[in-house]
């Protein structure tokens, strides 16, 4: 899901427009922005759970080779 999409998912779902939707989620990322850039906190929301990366691939060769 990309920006567009999700501010219309947002607008949609609070009966709002994409306008209004666009200026909350902005100031939503400013906040949480300031206060983690600041290093000394963390943003909770209970609930909700930051995006997790997917596994890549395993790594092709493995290590070198062990000593006997």
């Amino acid at each position: 899901m990309n920006r567009s999409e999700l501010v219309a998912a947002l607008a949609d779902r609070a009966e709002v427009t994409r306008k209004d939707a666009d200026a909350v989620l902005a100031a939503f990322a400013d906040v949480v922005g300031d206060i983690v850039s600041k290093g000394d906190e963390k943003v909770t929301i209970p609930g909700f759970r930051p995006p997790v990366a997917a596994p890549g691939p395993p790594p092709e060769g493995g290590g070198p080779p062990a000593r006997s």
